[in-house]
């Protein structure tokens, strides 16, 4: 490691931020008011103790299974992710703010959802085209005028934010399917509560743990019935998020189950356990459509349970998220869900979307094309830092590639400009540098709306980089939401 030959000044401990930027803890040389006792712990605590304590965190995780998988990876799949030990630190008033759009945004989106499966006001007014919708390949025709208990179809949403170099927070994109990193949102506060208890008592930190409760809490009030039983379905050890699957299923003290431990008779959903077959009422899945349902869906999926969507249709199950949401997180309708917060809830954003070119459109394709070198490219379906570009940091021949793909299928793509992502001081091989972070807090929408404090931060380790996924080299950090000030 090279942190041994770094200089730490009492100052600034090495940490020079990219004044183009926005930095979390320093602006103009001065450290910004709620960092102020971040900066005095990072002065006065030695390299060689924080790479210690770097070497107990990633001891402890590994001990805790706390691991995500790589597909594809021939050094192996089962990785940790990386966890810095620096927090991120987001005060009161902004949090209050970026709160109440996320709440604002997901309460829309609940409502397009609904729309799009019912009467469709939004495309009977004209705000987005037919195909757009009933051409995407997340809508689900079967269904088309099924009406869920409180008109939720998102019940756990995970909404991206980013800090650009004006200062304001904007969303990345909305995550509506089966939004993961919750788990690493919990056990990162439980790893800095456990290494740096001394520094955790000099913040009011906002709490984070009660996330299991208010979810198991949303699932409950989904139920058709009585006293509902949960599962969480998930589509076995070898998928990337499964230790979050068996944390959550542990968390709420509910059942984890593969679709081989399910069963449907007579449209109803029953769990097979040593004592015969036991109704389940509510089913948390973390699969894809396609494969929850081989009846239904793709007739070749070993994951899923025969039969689940006809008691899904007959309303003896709930699931969560609900089919067919995809429709409403595809990156080719995020640019109107400012438009349909204004369309159903009569209410301007408090967020603001990411300036959006579609590639479908003819005008917003002939931009992209002449300006392909600034901006960043992403698959209007992908996911996890998969099938984009980003246009500055690309080569001539990746640039091409790009061309000829846009060129070829422009309704597969959208482009943005390339933000300036806010950075944050990180613990690196050279020592404490800045790095490049956005936030996910988490959505749960039942009867009320619940967000624990903060949310996941995400890191690119990288120097340089903006791509902050897992899968593609991040890491992430404790989230620290301070309470409001006396």
């Amino acid at each position: 490691m090279a942190c041994h030959n770094i200089v730490v000044s009492e100052n600034n401990y090495g940490y020079f931020p990219n004044p183009t930027h926005y930095d979390e803890m320093m602006s103009q040389g001065e450290n910004r008011p709620h960092y102020q006792q971040i900066a005095q712990w990072l002065a006065q605590t030695p390299l060689e103790q924080m790479l210690k304590n770097r070497q107990q965190a990633d001891t402890l995780f590994r001990q805790q299974g706390i691991t995500f998988t790589v597909y594809g990876d021939t050094a192996g799949t089962e990785r940790l992710i990386p966890f810095d030990m620096i927090p991120r630190v987001i005060p009161h008033h902004e949090w209050q703010i970026m709160a109440k759009g996320c709440e604002q945004r997901v309460l829309a989106l609940n409502a397009f959802l609904h729309d799009v499966y019912h009467e469709q006001h939004i495309i009977k007014a004209g705000i987005i085209p037919r195909e757009q919708i009933l051409g995407n390949e997340h809508y689900q025709a079967a269904m088309i005028g099924l009406t869920l208990p409180n008109k939720i179809y998102a019940h756990i949403a995970g909404i991206d934010l980013v800090r650009h170099s004006d200062g304001r927070y904007y969303v990345l994109e909305d995550n509506l399917r089966t939004p993961s990193g919750v788990s690493y949102m919990l056990e990162n506060r439980k790893m800095t509560e456990r290494l740096f208890p001394d520094l955790m008592a000099k913040h009011k930190v906002l709490p984070v743990n009660q996330y299991p409760d208010y979810l198991k809490q949303t699932l409950l009030e989904a139920a058709p019935q009585g006293t509902p039983t949960i599962a969480i379905l998930t589509p076995g050890r070898f998928n990337s998020a499964f230790f979050e699957h068996a944390f959550l299923a542990r968390s709420m003290g509910v059942n984890l189950v593969s679709g081989s431990d399910l069963v449907v008779k007579d449209d109803i959903v029953y769990m097979k356990t040593i004592n015969g077959l036991e109704r389940v009422d509510v089913i948390y899945r973390r699969l894809d459509d396609a494969f929850i349902d081989p009846l239904a869906f793709n007739p070749n999926s070993m994951l899923g349970v025969a039969g689940l969507m006809s008691a899904y249709k007959a309303g003896n199950v709930i699931l969560a998220n609900a089919v067919g949401t995809g429709v409403a997180d595809d990156k080719s309708i995020y640019p109107y869900v400012p438009d349909m917060i204004r369309f159903y809830l009569s209410e301007e954003p408090i967020l603001e979307n990411v300036p959006t070119w579609q590639c479908r459109k003819p005008a917003d394709l002939s931009h992209v094309l002449a300006n392909l070198p600034e901006l960043v490219v992403k698959e209007a379906q992908g996911s996890g830092g998969y099938g984009m570009l980003i246009g500055p940091a690309a080569t001539q021949a990746e640039l091409e590639e790009f061309r000829a793909k846009l060129i070829a299928t422009p309704e597969a793509y959208i482009a943005q400009p390339t933000l300036a992502l806010s950075t944050c001081p990180t613990f690196v091989a050279a020592g404490i540098a800045p790095r490049h972070i956005d936030l996910r807090p988490f959505v749960l929408s039942g009867k009320t709306t619940r967000l624990v404090a903060g949310g996941l931060t995400r890191v690119a380790l990288k120097a340089g980089s903006l791509v902050v996924n897992s899968s593609q080299g991040g890491g992430t950090k404790d989230t620290w939401v301070l309470a409001e000030a006396e």
